[in-house]
């Protein structure tokens, strides 16, 4: 195996006799976000710890202090003491980017909205190609000024805040970054704003929002948002089931293995992909140890041994609650026997990449028999010892959960893989490579 170092541009990979270890993920990337976002907009002082170190992250960090918003380290990594401003910021003295980050660009479009001053915020070119016309229209609707290129669907776009009225929204698609921008906007309203969902998605923004004294009123899929001045509230963020998610598919699928991760967030909104491998037949061999509740959010660490899995059908409601973790399940219907069908999943189309056509094209180089579909894909899938992958040359493209997925197909795959765009794992976790280098070392 090559032993490129982690922020090397390519990564060979091949499988390992055995794969084992313990394991702590990076801070969940949606809550990180959250704490320093609500925070900067709440009264006091607030410790947030365990914080995410990826890149999106430190985007969202790097816009909020250029509006005043003090953002200091205390002490351990990944701890940091965020000083709230209340609801009015400062006015930003140069454009914000927020680098690849879709809820960065989102969520503080929701703040900015509210903010009686003109902004201009942006991203790389990834980010200025993805839709906001999906935030624009409701936060126009609210009051706010906002204009964007190709008739205000695409950044850079020029906000002028302030003056914002509640209003009655039916969300076109389920999707926590858009109700959280109307949310946040929301919180600095004139007259309640009520939001009306298609189906459930992530709920990180409401549960923070009421352990900070805001008032939100929930019946069933709709919410009701009342103006509010929010109270700082500490913060420890529990890791990324989204970054769990990788090695819980690499443990279930290498013939001998043996991970235990430590404190994964399991919010029901999140869990989609926990409640998938269970239905291919993870079984005892994935098991939730310890599960708790730590600051609002319920907790536990997850064990993972070797299985063998088999396909299903997914879509509907359960998309919402994986729709990040789509590539790497599809590495994971490639070893379960029978074919799994993953549909109603569109708007992987508009991530970082158009992740079905990528998830599909790579997994093709790697012998995968599988097919796109509008709205998802369809993974012929072969258990290992019958064919499952062959290393290959493959490529991230930008995409940090491409890069991870094709990371663990090349621990699976027979042969040598080589991921070229390594280092793009750091947009989500930074220890990505290393942490693999650690499972890589099992001494069973």
């Amino acid at each position: 195996m090559s032993t490129a170092a982690p922020s090397s541009p390519s990564r060979g990979i091949s499988r390992p006799v055995s794969l084992g270890g313990i394991l702590s993920v990076p801070g969940d990337k949606s809550i990180s976000h959250r704490s320093m976002l609500l925070n900067a907009i709440a009264r006091g002082a607030a410790l947030v710890q365990g914080l995410s170190g990826g890149d999106d992250v430190i985007s969202t960090m790097r816009c909020l202090q250029a509006m005043g918003v003090s953002i200091d380290p205390a002490g351990a990594p990944g701890s940091y003491t965020v000083t709230g401003q209340g609801p009015q910021l400062n006015e930003p003295s140069d454009i914000l980017d927020t680098g690849n980050s879709g809820t960065s660009m989102r969520l503080l479009s929701g703040i900015l909205a509210s903010q009686p001053f003109v902004s201009v915020i942006t991203g790389d070119a990834s980010l200025r190609g993805r839709p906001m016309r999906r935030i624009v229209q409701p936060l126009k609707q609210m009051g706010a000024q906002i204009m964007g290129r190709q008739d205000d669907s695409l950044a850079p776009l020029v906000v002028r805040g302030g003056g914002l009225q509640g209003i009655e929204y039916d969300l076109p698609m389920a999707s926590a970054q858009v109700k959280s921008a109307i949310m946040l906007a929301g919180l600095s309203a004139t007259g309640n704003t009520v939001i009306h969902q298609p189906a459930l998605s992530r709920d990180h923004t409401e549960r923070m929002v009421l352990a900070m004294g805001g008032k939100i009123e929930e019946n069933g899929l709709d919410l009701v948002i009342h103006p509010a001045e929010l109270k700082a509230v500490d913060i420890t963020v529990p890791g990324d089931i989204s970054s769990a998610a990788f090695w819980m598919v690499a443990g279930l699928c290498h013939p001998d293995a043996h991970i235990l991760i430590r404190g994964v967030g399991l919010n029901p909104s999140r869990t989609g992909i926990v409640d998938v491998l269970f239905e291919m037949g993870a079984g005892d061999s994935l098991q939730l140890v310890d599960q708790r509740i730590e600051g609002g959010e319920p907790v536990a660490d997850i064990l993972v041994t070797s299985t063998e899995l088999h396909g299903v059908e997914i879509g509907g409601d359960m998309i919402p609650r994986m729709l990040d973790e789509v590539p790497i399940l599809a590495v994971a219907a490639c070893f379960a026997a029978g074919d799994t069908v993953i549909r109603d999943a569109t708007e992987l189309r508009v991530k970082e990449t158009d992740r079905i056509a990528t998830t599909v094209g790579e997994l093709t180089r790697l012998g995968a028999n599988i097919e796109p579909r509008e709205d998802g894909m369809v993974i012929h899938g072969r258990p290992s010892g019958k064919g499952g992958l062959t290393g290959a040359d493959c490529e991230s493209r930008g995409d940090h959960r491409l890069a991870m997925s094709m990371a663990v197909a090349g621990l699976l795959a027979s042969g040598e893989t080589t991921v070229h765009g390594a280092a793009d794992a750091s947009v989500s976790y930074p220890d990505f490579w290393q942490d693999l280098d650690l499972l890589l070392q099992d001494t069973r």
